[in-house]
């Protein structure tokens, strides 16, 4: 039986292993010391690899683990033992440059969490419930930037997109009074 593509967890950890934002989509790890477990050991096992240029896949406590390193933040996916591993690192490739591209190519510690909001959108545009639904980076940019547009800022300063919907908000607000 065939199934959509699935994914356990999405990390984003700092240089020392350290929760900078995830998101578990399984009851694999049911609370969170489990979770905190995991994350240290799968950490661990992974530091002391080179995955910066391209991701690297291993396999941890029967599941495929594909991760990549960022300057300071190390991403990862993981998957079931039986997941294809191209899906995932597709997430991951995704996630990272995403979150590259939101945070305008300065993906560090610092700017992730200062951009916290944008970094846990851009998970829920990526996978919902587990289900992947995007991989494409500049897609989930886009409707990452679209949600969290600042309606207060003047029309200059703001996209085509952004302005249409500040003027659709400004409409349906004008047509309930």
């Amino acid at each position: 039986m065939e199934t959509c593509p699935a994914v356990k967890n999405i990390l984003l950890l700092d240089s020392e292993g350290k929760r900078v934002a995830v998101k578990y989509y399984s009851d694999d790890w049911p609370t969170n010391v489990a979770r905190e477990a995991f994350e240290k050991a799968v950490f661990a096992k992974t530091q002391k690899t080179n995955a910066r240029a391209e991701a690297e896949i291993t396999m941890f406590d029967n599941y495929i683990v594909v991760y990549k390193f960022s300057q300071d933040l190390h991403f990862f996916v993981t998957g079931s033992d039986n997941e294809n591993e191209i899906i995932l690192a597709s997430v991951l490739q995704g996630f990272s440059d995403a979150v590259g591209i939101l945070l305008r190519g300065n993906v560090e510690k610092k700017e992730a969490l200062e951009n916290l909001d944008l970094i846990l959108l851009c998970l829920d545009e990526i996978v919902d419930g587990g289900i992947v639904l995007e991989t494409d980076a500049n897609v989930i940019a886009g409707k990452v930037a679209s949600n969290s547009a600042d309606s207060g800022a003047p029309l200059s300063e703001q996209t085509i997109s952004q302005a249409l919907a500040t003027a659709r908000e400004h409409l349906a607000r004008s047509l309930l009074k």
